[in-house]
């Protein structure tokens, strides 16, 4: 009885699943490589964004001037305080609740 295939048959099928193995490696290989440049990537482009805003609202807390502080006057003010005279307004009075 011959042999179902042929020596140099087998030798080729197993030359393309070889090769065929070696390109999804190198696949493989290619992706875990830009993942990692990617991720490096965005870790770079984040840590600046974060500096940056850090950046800005200190130089914006230094260039913008402070709120003035107040000072107290001494001149007498022409309204009348509560304690002037009688007040306008009527003092309610109890009435009992029926």
């Amino acid at each position: 009885m011959a042999a179902r295939g042929s020596k140099n048959a087998q030798q080729r099928a197993q030359a393309e699943r070889a090769r065929l193995h070696a390109a999804r490696i190198d696949w493989h290989q290619g992706q875990i490589r830009r993942r990692i440049r990617d991720n490096t990537i965005a870790g770079v482009v984040g840590g600046l964004l974060v500096v940056a805003a850090i950046a800005s609202q200190v130089v914006h807390a230094q260039v913008t001037a402070p709120e003035p502080t107040p000072t107290p006057t001494v001149e007498p003010s022409s309204t009348p305080t509560p304690s002037d005279g009688p007040s306008a307004e009527p003092t309610p009075s109890e009435t009992p609740a029926e």
